[in-house]
């Protein structure tokens, strides 16, 4: 065999297959969505997205230290009002402008959506709204008597057996003095 011969089937392979130069987006990537200024890819074509209403509040939760992060997170960590202890949370609400805030600091955060599971609350129930931490905000009305639980109570008083404050504390003394 001599060299052109060798070279031959490199060549041809060259010719075919092989094209250098950058790929054109619109020809590979003409199937997106466009969502305002998103262009979305479904992996198939009638592939449907799940209708989800955005939250309107967030809690936020500081879960990193503030000490040893640069000046403009601090500011921003102070503005929300969570530069006092880590635990501490804050509800703010989902603008556009809070969000760019939020996500400057992501990374020292904990973003938790506000849900109400039995509707928003009016403004005579703030007074009985619990926020719990994964975001389920509940109204806590007052609930009147009601005689199934007056009479269970009523029952649990008549028992001779109950625990009450002063058995407990005599049980415990008692074992205080004598543990084995």
């Amino acid at each position: 065999m001599n060299a052109t011969q060798l070279l031959r089937p490199l060549q041809l392979s060259n010719l075919v297959s092989r094209t250098y130069g950058k790929h054109n987006k619109k020809f590979l990537y003409k199937d997106g969505k466009k969502y305002e200024n998103i262009i979305y890819y479904p992996r198939t074509s009638d592939h449907q997205d799940p209708v989800i209403e955005p939250a309107k509040l967030f809690r936020v939760q500081r879960i990193k230290p503030v000490k040893g992060n640069p000046y403009w997170e601090k500011r921003l960590l102070k503005d929300l009002g969570l530069d006092g202890k880590q635990g501490d949370f804050t509800v703010v609400k989902n603008i556009p402008e809070n969000n760019a805030r939020l996500w400057k600091i992501k990374h020292l955060i904990k973003v938790t959506p506000i849900t109400f599971p039995y509707g928003e609350p009016s403004a005579e129930d703030v007074k009985y709204t619990i926020l719990k931490e994964n975001g389920e905000c509940l109204v806590t009305k007052e609930i009147g008597p009601v005689e199934k639980r007056m009479d269970a109570r009523e029952s649990f008083d008549q028992q001779p057996k109950r625990l009450d404050t002063d058995l407990l504390r005599k049980d415990a003394r008692l074992k205080w003095l004598n543990p084995w």
